[in-house]
């Protein structure tokens, strides 16, 4: 649960996506470049499954060029260097962890950009990506910041709490009871940063493409259910997704 994608690695992709004077790199003529967005729940096994399908999309996709690639925890990365900011302001990005009342007196007294601005430069970045295409994005609202795009997919994992507790304390190598404090700290701030920033329910199952309950769905037959149905998707107008607010 503790692996990411190096940023190094995900600069290289965009570089390769680009072409000189700003361009989208080739791709199959008139096949938009896909995007997933992956909402899920703690110890849902997001982070795996999603390189597992960069893998399998690669593998599989003979419409589209380039590599596919995760941004995870190396979002954060991307989005300092996207706009700008210093190093010492990524402890301001994780989804919902400094309190509101934090937020309104740093940025009082100037010690860092207000967490709306930040969601905002976020939002800019998710947007980047999804339009160079062939990317992966796990959460941060990128569902509702991407919902008026084609091509782009929407997964939500989610599984019983006893099983997020046990997969928190076997890969992260936690006791019951700081395994338990960790997936209700993780979930309830997710889903506050999708109703305080985008005014959206996380488990609205309308946000989402598919839900895959992953107590159930084993990660490889997860990985070749959204491959597939990406895959297979012919770009055309949405019904059930609404554009960011």
């Amino acid at each position: 649960m503790s692996d990411t994608v190096p940023f190094e690695k995900c600069a290289s992709f965009i570089n390769t996506q680009m072409q000189p004077g700003g361009s989208l790199g080739p791709g199959a003529e008139g096949i938009p470049r896909r995007v997933v967005t992956i909402s899920r729940q703690a110890g849902c096994g997001a982070h795996i499954i999603a390189t597992k399908l960069a893998e399998y999309l690669q593998a599989h996709d003979t419409q589209t060029q380039g590599p596919w690639t995760v941004f995870d925890r190396n979002l954060v990365d991307k989005i300092l260097e996207d706009h700008q900011l210093p190093k010492r302001m990524e402890k301001y990005m994780p989804e919902d962890k400094i309190s509101e009342i934090t937020d309104i007196m740093d940025e009082l007294f100037d010690l860092h950009p207000s967490s709306w601005m930040l969601v905002h430069k976020a939002s800019e970045t998710i947007l980047r990506l999804a339009a160079l295409g062939n990317v992966i994005i796990i959460g941060r609202g990128a569902n509702v910041i991407t919902a008026s795009l084609d091509q782009a997919f929407h997964v939500r994992l989610v599984a019983s709490r006893e099983k997020q507790i046990e997969r928190v304390r076997q890969f992260d190598h936690l006791s019951d009871k700081a395994a338990a404090q960790f997936v209700g700290t993780q979930d309830l701030a997710r889903k506050r940063y999708l109703k305080k920033y985008f005014g959206k329910d996380i488990d609205d199952p309308l946000l989402y493409h598919v839900v895959i309950n992953t107590d159930v769905v084993s990660f490889e037959t997860a990985v070749r259910m959204i491959g597939d149905a990406v895959l297979a998707m012919s770009p055309s107008p949405r019904r059930g997704l609404e554009t960011p607010a």
